[in-house]
């Protein structure tokens, strides 16, 4: 299982990536196409939703490798049990709220959809592709909290050190 949820996280982080590319692509034909003065519709558009994607695709990766910001002072200051159980309830509480995050996400690619909704800009993309990529993104997001859980409770998470938690503060 650990194998399969590490390839999970990993290839959301390569799509981020391809997104990332993808985004440079889009603002390099908006500037040849200015320079050679043709209008290509909707890169300003695509930039943006490849732009949203590739940091939603990324969430999950980034917060298995401890980069994710944390405010440790609280932890640091208590000891032994509270601060397990201090991690617990901050973890738990993650699990909750990146489910709804989640959960938010996909109604809002499935209404996108079942309502035929469409960008307001000059290209028209149905909004249900673009959102797609979030959705993804939220779920892998809401699947790694709750793996950082289970490992929590299980006593197999591995704590940052000192040094490392510093580099994220």
């Amino acid at each position: 299982m650990r194998k399969l949820l590490d390839a999970v996280y990993d290839g959301a982080a390569a799509l981020a990536a391809l997104f990332m590319v993808g985004l440079l692509l889009m603002v390099l034909l908006s500037i040849a196409s200015r320079q050679l003065g043709v209008h290509v519709r909707g890169t300003d558009a695509y930039a943006g939703y490849l732009m949203a994607g590739a940091g939603f695709l990324a969430l999950a990766h980034t917060l298995k490798r401890g980069e994710h910001i944390r405010v440790t002072l609280l932890l640091e200051a208590v000891g032994g049990r509270a601060r397990r159980a201090l991690e617990i309830w901050s973890l738990g509480l993650a699990c909750l709220l990146s489910g709804v995050f989640a959960f938010y996400s996909c109604r809002l690619v499935w209404q996108s959809l079942a309502f035929n909704d469409i960008s307001t800009g000059n290209d028209a993309t149905p909004l249900w592709i673009p959102q797609l990529a979030m959705a993804v993104g939220t779920v892998v997001f809401a699947i790694a909290f709750a793996d950082e859980w289970l490992l929590e409770v299980s006593g197999r998470r591995a704590s940052a050190g000192s040094a490392e938690a510093l580099r994220n503060e």
